[in-house]
């Protein structure tokens, strides 16, 4: 196997994917992938995409004025004209990729609501619409002959020298060294931070880390969103997520007493912004002595219910509960994060060479809270951008890479047993969907021994140890940002 290539994209996720399937095909791709391709955020999209395609009943100016809303003005007006505008035209392109939107009985796209949104602007695909896009974007990526994607390779340190990036990769227990002049960071998100996440396993964090050592600029790192409606098992670290689209098609929410709550907080009653509706949950909490909450939308057609809702159907069913018959257990958890590895309108970062992708970017299109189904919307726009400037600049010349030579590991020492279990619990504790001040300032202190402890501590590098390490570094920044 080769050790040099053009551009090396660490992330299979769609922001990841995308970016290799816009790169030029005469230059040679490296697409890491921490686990098997389907191991991602992306996969686990439910709702769908975002975009104005229907101009007669929708207008750009629409979904920026919801998306800002939603953000509480405080968005980037420059990313966000981006966003919606060039949205549309990345829509169509999975279409010609294969992906299938469902459609109408008229073969029209169909076009549902999610909370936030003042008309009907989400293309889905069923309720699995990440899983649909990012299989198709694995096809089309394996029909590329300039891209290498490898599978459980997980990129444990980078390097910033002349004239690129040289990374550390382990790869089924041997490390390898690539080496490049751009990179592309398409990590994901940092679910894995908290006790409760909608996230996949891989959602550690590491592309931030990684960003975060080199030196480049991480802004607004804070900024966490958390679902309103994710299922309470309360037995796992990975909570299934109820999509936004079942209160789009009328589900109400329901507090300990089987009553109604939200027009106590927001007249947009069920269909108010993430943010206010995870706070109404937690108020209505604390206003009734419990923390029992339901979704409810057994009102409905039940034959509808499990078409429209296949996958949530099947899972809930294997949780013991009928989403046509049942009030279905929710609670808050850590779902999506706003900020991130901070970057231009092209996805560069403050590092020259280094672009960023997908949720550990910040583009700044979220403003302080996302809008439902801008997220793959951003994957998709941001990736091609930063596709597009790399390829204007290896049209150009480019000065000789020195690539760096990663040490070997002597140690054989694991890390101590707990860190990570102990991080999740500050950050449950101290920075949820309201933060608690004094909680945060003591976790701090403990999250800077830990991260201390981790990097200067002689200890085994595997996949464990990198993921504390991510873990820590990105505990200590949310921290440190909001004291």
């Amino acid at each position: 196997m080769q050790n040099n290539y053009d551009v090396i994209i660490a992330g299979s996720g769609v922001a990841g994917l995308y970016a290799a399937l816009n790169l030029r095909e005469d230059k040679n791709i490296l697409v890491l992938c921490k686990r098997e391709q389907i191991l991602c955020n992306s996969a686990l999209a439910q709702g769908g995409v975002a975009s104005v395609i229907d101009k007669e009943n929708d207008a750009e100016e629409l979904h920026i004025n919801d998306t800002l809303i939603a953000g509480g003005f405080k968005n980037n007006p420059d990313s966000l004209k981006i966003l919606v505008h060039q949205g549309p035209q990345e829509v169509r392109r999975l279409m010609e990729l294969g992906v299938d939107f469902d459609r109408d009985e008229e073969g029209n796209i169909h076009l549902t609501l999610e909370g936030g949104h003042s008309r009907h602007r989400i293309l889905h695909h069923k309720d699995c619409t990440g899983r649909e896009i990012e299989e198709k974007l694995i096809q089309a990526v394996r029909g590329k002959s300039n891209v290498t994607v490898l599978t459980n390779a997980m990129a444990c340190d980078m390097k910033k020298v002349p004239g690129g990036y040289s990374v550390n990769v382990l790869k089924d227990g041997e490390f390898l060294n690539f080496h490049a002049p751009f990179c592309i960071l398409c990590t994901g998100g940092i679910g894995r931070v908290y006790e409760y996440t909608t996230n996949s396993a891989i959602a550690t964090g590491d592309g931030i880390m990684l960003a975060y050592n080199m030196g480049a600029v991480i802004k607004n790192i804070s900024l966490v969103q958390f679902h309103p409606t994710a299922f309470a098992n309360r037995h796992t670290r990975e909570c299934f997520l109820i999509s936004e689209a079942v209160r789009g098609e009328g589900a109400y929410l329901l507090n300990c007493r089987g009553e109604r709550f939200m027009s106590r907080y927001d007249n947009r009653l069920e269909l108010a912004p993430r943010d206010v509706v995870s706070k109404a949950i937690i108020d209505e909490s604390h206003r009734t002595g419990s923390d029992h909450f339901y979704l409810d939308i057994s009102h409905k057609d039940s034959e509808f219910l499990k078409k429209r809702f296949p996958m949530i159907y099947r899972n809930l069913l294997k949780e013991g509960f009928d989403l046509t018959k049942d009030r279905i257990p929710i609670f808050p958890c850590q779902h999506y994060l706003m900020g991130g590895i901070d970057v231009d309108t092209n996805a560069q970062t403050s590092l020259d060479g280094l672009y960023a992708a997908g949720e550990c970017s910040h583009t700044g299109v979220h403003g302080n809270n996302r809008l439902a189904s801008n997220s793959l919307l951003e994957a998709l726009v941001f990736s091609h951008r930063a596709a597009d400037q790399i390829n204007k600049r290896l049209d150009g010349p480019l000065p000789p890479l020195v690539p760096y030579q990663f040490p070997p590991c002597e140690s054989e020492e694991p890390i101590p047993h707990g860190l990570r279990t102990e991080i999740r619990s500050i950050m449950q504790h101290s920075h949820f969907v309201v933060r608690d001040k004094q909680a945060a300032r003591q976790g701090f202190e403990r999250v800077c021994q830990i991260k201390q402890l981790i990097e200067e501590g002689n200890y085994k590098v595997n996949a464990d140890y990198v993921e504390a390490k991510a873990l820590a570094t990105v505990a200590y920044l949310i921290l440190k940002e909001v004291l």
